[in-house]
């Protein structure tokens, strides 16, 4: 078992862990994860309330398939867990909770290539770089792929993903930074204005008063538009996920060499969400390296009753020995 990184170690290998993909020979297989439980949130306490987040459990997952790792976002369809990896592959399992409703393990787990159009393998890196992944009430899986930038539609068929269409993001694509393009992607619910819409944000493309790019795509003919997400203290979007109500929330990363890694939880008013808007919200969590955190990339939302929700968030290991994979589940009240 890895010792668990301090700020510094993390740091450094944030910035040196850029790595080549190399590619399965099988398309889908199965994989086995182990995982250690994490029973408390802030380090060396256990207080469990957070704000209005009360901290349920986690795992520090680790698995012997050299392509598990990497991981960039996250989203359940049912009793199934689904993880995308920024090196172009997909994770399909169940995540165990014990009776208390803290996750304890990952099982019936597989593993697949990431595929283009008629099944195609992806032969570099920057066309298989998945950061964001959300499943729509039909069953679609909606990737989306910063560099090469495109939002990308699949459907599982009891086995694999199978490719369905690829389109470009309603954005200029001369205005997205080549590794800072669309980290976060999530399909509108029912209480949102366009029910149903792809909605993403950027990493970090800027718009021309510096703040972070998004966009809003209704179904059918409606026309597409884009607003923006107000830049404040440095941090930059990793992933986003409606709640039930139409409000977004978006999680967010900062790092840099003097205060290692942060990361942040907003809330935004979804009727803020309109054609050319700078919207802000209140922040519901941030934590540092004094708590159990990592570089936090993935999102999901699932209820847990009429007035409650489950936050799942995942990190993202950049395969480096000096990082790790965790879970973090929360429950947030929505009254």
């Amino acid at each position: 078992m890895r010792a668990r990184p301090v700020a510094g170690t993390v740091a450094i290998s944030l910035c040196i862990a850029a790595q080549a993909p190399i590619y399965a020979n099988e398309l889908v297989k199965p994989v086995s994860i182990t995982a250690r439980p994490i029973a408390n949130f802030l380090i060396g306490s256990d207080q469990q309330k957070f704000g209005p987040l009360t901290f349920l459990g986690g795992l520090e997952m680790e698995s012997r398939e050299q392509h598990f790792g990497a991981i960039s976002g996250v989203d359940f369809s049912g009793e199934a867990i689904w993880l995308v990896t920024d090196t172009g592959f997909w994770l399909q399992g169940s995540l165990n909770r014990n009776e208390n409703g803290a996750p304890e393990a990952i099982t019936a787990t597989s593993i697949g290539e990431i595929t283009a159009k008629g099944g195609a393998r992806f032969s570099n890196k920057w066309e298989a770089d998945a950061e964001g992944i959300a499943i729509a009430q039909d069953g679609t899986v909606v990737i989306s792929f910063e560099r090469d930038h495109r939002i990308a539609q699949y459907q599982w068929d009891g086995a694999n993903l199978r490719f369905v269409e690829d389109e470009q993001p309603p954005v200029p694509l001369y205005e997205l930074r080549q590794n800072r393009g669309f980290e976060g992607v999530a399909v509108a619910p029912e209480n949102f204005a366009y029910p149903q819409a792809i909605v993403g944000l950027s990493e970090k493309s800027l718009d021309k008063q510096r703040n972070i790019m998004g966009f809003v795509n209704p179904p059918g003919p409606s026309n597409a538009f884009e607003f923006s997400l107000l830049r404040t203290d440095n941090f930059d979007v990793t992933d986003i996920a409606f709640l039930p109500t139409g409000d977004l929330l978006v999680l967010e990363r900062r790092f840099n060499l003097s205060q290692g890694i942060a990361m942040r939880i907003r809330q935004i008013d979804g009727d803020q969400l309109t054609e050319r808007s700078t919207v802000d919200g209140k922040t519901l969590l941030e934590a540092d390296m004094s708590y159990q955190i990592d570089n936090m990339e993935g999102l999901a939302i699932t209820p847990l009753g009429d007035d409650q929700v489950r936050l799942t968030l995942v990190s993202d290991d950049n395969k480096s020995l000096l990082q790790r994979n965790l879970l973090l589940e929360f429950a947030l009240d929505l009254n």
